[in-house]
């Protein structure tokens, strides 16, 4: 019997992605269904329907391995395009921005100015602070 299903893995995993999509599906037209038409006086939608839902979010919103916390997101493309700008700066510029990071960010809620990377600009044409 083991033999049998590791050799149906292969098989075994369209089956078992149609049937947590189908899961999934149930839930959002019951969700859909039990809730928004007495909030939103919406109508109720099918299971083909709450399908249809599901899979625009997925493509509309990634299918991101998720889990990483507040803060810690963003989208893949704009994670290695930072990487690759830090990695490409100096250890003098990879600590002033390490800095201003955490200015920004751990600073409190009352000097957030702008978007995550709003400076970014600013900051590569700074010049470099003097040490003595």
């Amino acid at each position: 019997m083991k033999r049998i299903f590791f050799k149906g893995r292969f098989i075994f995993m369209p089956i078992l992605a149609a049937a947590v999509l189908a899961l999934v599906s149930f839930v959002v037209m019951q969700l859909w269904n039990n809730l928004l038409p007495a909030i939103l006086h919406v109508g109720i939608i099918t299971f083909w329907q709450a399908m249809g839902i599901f899979i625009l979010c997925k493509i509309l919103f990634g299918f991101g391995k998720g889990g990483r916390g507040w803060g810690g997101g963003g989208a893949p493309w704009m994670r290695r395009k930072m990487e690759q700008k830090f990695n490409n700066m100096t250890p003098e510029e990879k600590e002033r921005f390490k800095q201003k990071m955490t200015e920004r960010m751990c600073g409190g809620f009352g000097n957030h100015r702008g978007g995550r990377f709003s400076g970014w600009e600013d900051f590569k044409t700074e010049a470099p602070k003097a040490t003595e």
